[in-house]
């Protein structure tokens, strides 16, 4: 047997080289889409982002990682009610107990120095009213003509 020389690679058609093309422009879209669904705080679906990208639902069921993030973007909005706030602007689950024990320590504060001006008022006020019944001058007690 002879041996052939060997063949070389053959150039991409160029409905492949479109079709690629095609394929990449359309996960750019719908990338886009759903990057400004996010950040315009708009509920991220998938009927959302094919609409904003002008592609069809099917085909983002078949990207996985557009669809795993529409859905971790859908799941982490849906739980929070009123206003759909963008992914990038919520709060981590560590920043809210920050707050959260900020707060709580404010509110002991206060409670504290409420009770120390409760303590003071009622002072002040008993020191009134041992200097009026000092001098006679009792409210409390009916003057004698």
């Amino acid at each position: 047997m002879t041996e052939q020389p060997p063949v070389p690679p053959e150039a991409p058609a160029p409905l492949a080289i479109a079709a690629a093309r095609r394929h990449e422009l359309t996960r750019a879209r719908a990338i886009q889409a759903l990057r400004e669904l996010d950040r315009a705080g708009a509920p991220v679906t998938f009927a959302a982002v094919a609409a904003a990208a002008g592609i069809s639902r099917s085909w983002l069921y078949t990207q996985p990682d557009i669809r795993d993030q529409i859905q971790r973007l859908r799941d982490s909005t849906s739980s929070i009610p009123g206003v759909p706030v963008p992914a990038g602007q919520r709060p981590t689950d560590a920043s809210q107990r920050a707050r959260l024990t900020a707060a709580l320590q404010r509110n002991q504060a206060l409670a504290d120095e409420n009770a120390r001006l409760r303590r003071q008022l009622a002072r002040a006020l008993g020191d009134q009213r041992t200097t009026r019944t000092r001098s006679g001058n009792n409210p409390d007690r009916p003057e004698h003509p």
